[in-house]
């Protein structure tokens, strides 16, 4: 009995976990996946301290990673990669062995947001039938990020890497499988998609807490978000566990389709937006592009009929709060009668024109429709300037377009007329305060560019005490 007791305490010291700890990857770290081409990409996992970590690329088998693992028990190695290509194999070994098989090397992007953003073709998009059965792309990958919040950082995400197929493209992100789509007939590379979102959530739990507590005005309307049945609305809590375990994972840029659920307090948007893209540039440790989409009409935002049209002007600011970003306007593909528009394949097609355009140089690529670039008064006449405005165009539609506000403070529709880049507004006898277009909840658009592209919606009011009815 005595000997049992014996050979029972060394079997359970040699196959103690912390004799011989085995070598541990993220799940971003797994077979099928996509790394960032001509990049230096960081590779990271966990293992026993004082363990000696080697890593190969096959597309590089002369050169050898090598690293003693520290006593906290993680490790991190940057590797070169080369331009697009594969399939390749990553061997990391230690007290054991991973062999991580049919890497691409190409483009990889990550997607956030509400439920536009995580809505699959099975949920129902236009087209479904024909677009899932189309969807044969082996060089296209999809890494969904389950949702989980938490209240501090995370270093654990749950996820896989698919190969887009039929089956597998039903259930990703319609929004992002369109716009890798685009990227891949027009670069012909391969391209990586990692969709982290959160159907009904507000932009607050998408950053650090510490953005939200450290600034008044996006504390103030923090407080005021109510606790709903669908997802969190705790500052932070979806970056600690969906954002944050995806850092330094090297991404080329960044897609964003949010706001729905911040149209009751909308007036911070564009602040919320400039601290969400400056947390997680300065996590990532570079100033990679950001493309949102602006929220599309729709006629249930509110008895106010302006909440949605105020966010939607609040997403147009933000443009020129933060470099290297770009926004996709959908009121013309928007549903009014559903908060999820069918439409995701212009959506992601648009999404996909601001990043060939600016990232890849596609320069002759429209990007974006009209968005106001000067507003001024002259001879009794509204002067409004616009960028992207080649081809500048009206189309009738059921909904005014524009509006002056009066110095009864009463909103009034006007005749508008356009001249080359601009539009001209005859001041009415009332008076201007302030002079808005297409600003409701259910608006849309009239004004196109020769593109094709919808302008945004604005409003602009000359007299801050204006009282606006």
């Amino acid at each position: 009995m005595k000997n049992y007791k014996i050979i029972l305490f060394i079997a359970a010291v040699v196959l103690s976990p912390g004799m011989h700890a085995n070598i541990t990857l993220p799940d971003l770290f797994s077979d099928h996946m996509v790394l960032q081409q001509e990049s230096k990409v960081t590779i990271w996992g966990w293992a026993k301290p004082n363990e000696e970590v080697r890593m190969t690329c096959s597309w590089d088998q002369d050169k050898e990673y090598r690293i003693k693992v520290e006593n906290h028990g993680d490790w991190s190695m940057e590797i070169e990669t080369p331009s697009n290509g594969g399939p390749y194999q990553l061997l990391i070994e230690g007290y054991n062995t991973i062999r991580i098989n049919d890497i691409l090397i190409g483009e990889v992007w990550l997607g956030s947001g509400q439920s536009n953003m995580e809505w699959t073709p099975a949920m129902g998009i236009d087209h479904a039938k024909e677009e899932i059965a189309g969807a044969n792309y082996p060089e296209i990958r999809f890494f969904t990020v389950h949702t989980i919040s938490a209240g501090t950082p995370q270093q654990l995400l749950r996820g896989e890497w698919l190969i887009c197929t039929p089956e597998t493209m039903k259930d990703f992100s319609a929004l992002m499988y369109f716009f890798g789509r685009e990227l891949y007939k027009e670069l012909s590379v391969p391209v990586g998609l990692i969709n982290a979102s959160w159907g009904g959530t507000p932009i607050e739990i998408w950053m650090p807490e510490s953005r939200i507590r450290g600034d008044r005005l996006l504390n103030q309307n923090a407080s005021l978000l109510k606790p709903v049945p669908w997802g969190p609305v705790d500052p932070g809590v979806a970056f600690n566990s969906m954002i944050h375990p995806l850092i330094p994972f090297r991404i080329r840029g960044a897609l964003w389709y949010q706001g729905e659920a911040n149209v009751g307090y909308p007036d911070q948007y564009a602040r919320a937006l400039k601290a969400l893209i400056e947390s997680w540039r300065a996590s990532w440790g570079y100033d990679f592009p950001f493309y949102y989409a602006q929220i599309a009409p729709w006629a249930g935002y509110g008895d106010d009929n302006v909440n949605g049209a105020i966010l939607r002007d609040q997403q147009r600011l933000a443009l020129n709060l933060i470099e290297n970003t770009g926004m996709v306007v959908l009121s013309d593909i928007g549903d009014l009668e559903n908060i999820h528009p069918g439409n995701k394949q212009d959506a992601g097609k648009r999404m996909a024109g601001w990043a060939l355009h600016h990232d890849y140089g596609f320069t002759d690529r429209a990007c974006s429709g009209p968005l106001l670039s000067t507003c001024e008064i002259a001879d009794d006449m509204i002067i409004l300037d616009f960028d992207h405005a080649d081809g500048l165009t009206a189309r009738s539609t059921n909904t005014p377009a524009f509006e002056v506000l009066d110095r009864y403070g009463t909103w009034v529709e006007v005749e508008a007329r356009i001249s080359g880049d601009h539009v001209e507004i005859d001041i009415p006898d009332g008076g201007a305060w302030g002079v808005r277009y297409a600003f409701r909840n259910d608006a849309h658009p009239s004004l196109f560019n020769d593109a094709g592209l919808p302008a945004s919606c604005f409003e602009i009011i000359f007299h801050p005490d204006a009282e606006k009815k």
